[in-house]
């Protein structure tokens, strides 16, 4: 019996029923296999179009590299860790402090922490260096920062730094349970050295892998300091490798100082994930 439709054609519904479906599992293959063949095809455009000539001299050029050394790390990589680890232990006690006014009972104290957090939260960090470099010797005259620029950098930082800080910490703090400070208390423990000696160490802990983090943004953050007017001894990573790519024509330094950036950053960042995911592990 014919089973076609008038005029000798299959009708629409028998059409559908012979024409063959496609798994989700088989539309899922092909849909991956799309994006590795777009992925390959920008990759491969991407290599056939560059100039690998001009590439190598401007920016993998090994003989000026090897004039970078050793004051690429002595006076570049050695002042941009200064200029971050001062930063990062004044933001830290900063921060410790804003986060116990936060929580604190007195009005007052809770207002300014308040305010402060959301102010230089809001702010540019590039206006902070700014306003320690120029603002701060005009607002106080005759008063100058122990170590100079390198003063001035760890102010700025540390301004920065602990308003981030501090909701870091309160979190941390507000997550240790309420029963610590309970039974500190019922072991006679005033308020004060309850929070010292059981419920900071605590928080701290907990907070050990966004301080991390904190860290690895302020090593990035110290190149601003730039704008505090270094002399050449007192140069970060950046500017240093900045002002020699400008006198030699070529930004092989800037790629050294990439690398530089990198080999601290991403151990950092790694170490903060190693943490992060134990601290999760043992949550379980």
């Amino acid at each position: 019996m014919d089973r076609s439709a008038p005029g000798g054609q299959l009708s629409v519904a028998t059409a559908q029923e012979a024409a063959p479906r496609l798994t989700r599992r088989r539309r899922r293959q092909l849909v991956l296999g799309g994006e590795y063949a777009i992925f390959v095809v920008v990759i491969v455009a991407l290599v056939a179009s560059a100039d690998w000539g001009q590439i190598h001299t401007n920016f993998a050029n090994w003989s000026i590299a090897k004039q970078l050394f050793p004051d690429v790390i002595t006076v570049g990589l050695r002042n941009t860790l200064i200029y971050t680890i001062t930063g990062f232990v004044l933001g830290l006690a900063a921060g410790l402090v804003l986060a116990l006014m936060r929580l604190s009972s007195a009005a007052p104290y809770r207002w300014f922490a308040l305010v402060y957090i959301e102010v230089f939260r809001g702010l540019p960090a590039l206006l902070i260096f700014v306003f320690v470099g120029t603002g701060v010797p005009l607002a106080f005259p005759g008063t100058n920062l122990p170590g100079g620029v390198y003063g001035q950098a760890a102010l700025a930082l540390g301004l920065v730094s602990a308003a981030y800080m501090a909701e870091t910490i309160r979190a941390g703090i507000e997550a240790v349970p309420r029963g610590q400070m309970e039974a500190a208390r019922t072991l006679g423990m005033s308020h004060g050295r309850a929070m010292r000696t059981i419920v900071v160490p605590q928080a701290l802990r907990i907070v050990i892998p966004p301080l991390t983090n904190e860290l690895v943004l302020l090593f990035k953050d110290s190149s601003l300091a730039l704008f505090l007017g270094l002399t050449l001894t007192e140069r970060e990573l950046s500017k240093y490798a900045n002002d020699v790519a400008s006198q030699q024509g070529n930004s092989t330094p800037i790629i050294v100082a990439a690398i530089c950036y990198l080999i601290v950053t991403i151990p950092l960042s790694y170490l903060a994930r190693r943490l992060e995911a134990r601290q999760k592990k043992g949550q379980r």
